[in-house]
């Protein structure tokens, strides 16, 4: 009964907030390939947000049916020619058409509008987190500190190397460090390698080289994180902790250096997978972004909204990894067309898209593991 009721909380508080999260980010997704098909003069038979059968839709005066379906994971745009959601090519029914007819399916469009097309996708997911945070940074501003050091840990790498409380830590492997995030957001995703932190010490600078420790940590909700950490800690006094606000051109600014540190980060974290020094189970599917979004929820509208400008860029960075089925496979396709002169062979594509479609639900089935584990640990 206990299961039970936990189970129907889980479904209660979560869901429906992933739901409308995840929904506004296929739809900003798919309207980016609607947008540039359209524009490049491309029939679009459908859009589609969600997969499976159609809940309710309606066809518009151009012929695209606009519809919900009914599981929530993502979306389409199906485009005149393309055999299903995967914009896989008909190819018996392209060759069967009127020369007017290829002129306006997607497979007979010119090779730069098709690119354009599946590219506006996870270019719009990018432009939507960079306008979300614009709002966030316009709105609520940031709470930041100073990089000083207020407590050293006595286990810690920084203890090793020989920081000292009120050190201030200006720069590290030779990039600038303005606020204590800085220091936090550089080193947690680089566990067990070197870095070289500069540091400030009675008007002197020092370069101090040190191996950040990998950490298991929690969050505030609970969720176990792995991270890493030097062992320093800075506090309200030491740090000067404030609220900085910006105007709406600052907060553009910031808005583009947090999306492309969250790029850089996501690389860097996946990198980190392969080389050992920090482990996949970090990654997560739908039950852990449906618990994530029922936690922010619980924070209110600002911390739902900053996690739909995270969760649009990395939707954005899915969609271009080169696997055939997803739009970073279809560009990989016409860089292969535009060299050649000509596109793969129908057979070609067809065994690249089934390996596409395995790859797809093999990480999948993974990150739901990951998901089922860390709910249950």
């Amino acid at each position: 009964m206990e299961t039970m009721s936990g189970i129907y909380a889980f479904l209660m508080g979560n869901i429906v907030t992933f739901i409308l999260v995840l929904s506004l980010l296929v739809f900003v997704h798919e309207m980016g390939h609607y947008l540039v098909g359209r524009w490049s003069g491309i029939r679009i038979l459908a859009f589609s947000v969600g997969f499976g059968p159609e809940i309710f839709g309606f066809t518009d005066r151009h012929g695209t049916r606009w519809k919900i379906s009914v599981i929530p994971l993502g979306g389409y745009v199906r485009f005149f020619g393309d055999e299903d959601a995967s914009s896989k090519p008909d190819t018996d029914k392209i060759a069967a058409m009127s020369e007017e007819d290829k002129a306006r399916s997607f497979a007979g469009a010119k090779l730069w509008k098709r690119a354009a097309t599946v590219a506006a996708g996870p270019i719009a997911n990018f432009l939507l987190a960079i306008a979300i945070f614009t709002i966030l940074f316009s709105v609520y501003g940031r709470t930041i500190a100073d990089p000083v050091v207020a407590e050293v840990k006595p286990d810690g790498a920084a203890a090793a190397a020989g920081i000292l409380p009120g050190d201030l830590l200006v720069a590290i492997d030779g990039g600038k460090v303005e606020t204590f995030d800085d220091v936090r957001r550089y080193v947690g995703i680089r566990p067990s390698q070197k870095i070289v932190v500069t540091i400030e010490r009675a008007g002197q600078k020092l370069d101090v080289p040190m191996v950040p420790q990998r950490v298991d940590t929690t969050d505030q909700f609970g969720n176990k994180v792995e991270l890493g950490q030097i062992g320093i800690v800075t506090s309200r006094e030491a740090g000067n902790f404030r609220l900085k606000t910006y105007t709406p051109l600052q907060s553009l600014r910031e808005a583009v250096i947090e999306t492309r540190d969250i790029v850089t980060g996501t690389f860097k974290y996946i990198g980190n997978i392969f080389s050992g020094t920090m482990r996949a189970d970090q990654l997560g599917g739908p039950i852990r972004v449906a618990q994530a979004s029922g936690q922010m929820a619980s924070l209110g509208i600002g911390a739902v909204l900053q996690l739909a400008a995270v969760l649009s860029v990395s939707i954005g960075l899915l969609n271009l990894m080169p696997v055939p089925v997803l739009d970073g496979g279809h560009l990989m396709f016409y860089a292969v067309e535009a060299v050649r002169g000509k596109p793969l062979g129908s057979s070609a594509q067809e065994i690249a898209f089934r390996i596409g479609l395995a790859m797809i639900l093999t990480l999948m089935v993974f990150t739901t593991w990951n998901d089922i584990g860390s709910w249950i640990g």
